[in-house]
């Protein structure tokens, strides 16, 4: 016996369009990192800030690092499987 499936493909432009926007997506999160980072520097050393701000912040940029990373992969898989011919 034959089943239909009736999960719509995505036509391969809207797959690329997404691609694109997880790109973009993944730009964002690189800059949210280097702000990150940057605050951390800032902060270094002031007597007003809590002594934990600066590691805290350096996590949070290593993970917004990774996230970017991670949406650079899956945009690539996405804009391979949208040539491939969806």
């Amino acid at each position: 016996m034959v089943l239909e499936s009736t999960r719509a493909v995505a036509p391969a432009r809207a797959l690329l369009d997404r691609a694109a926007g997880l790109r973009a997506d993944a730009d964002l999160m690189d800059g949210y990192a280097r702000r990150l980072h940057a605050t951390a520097t800032a902060l270094a050393g002031r007597a007003a800030a809590p002594a934990p701000i600066g590691p805290a912040l350096r996590r949070q940029a290593v993970a917004c690092r990774t996230a970017a990373g991670r949406l650079r992969t899956a945009a690539e898989a996405l804009a391979a499987h949208a040539r491939a011919g969806a």
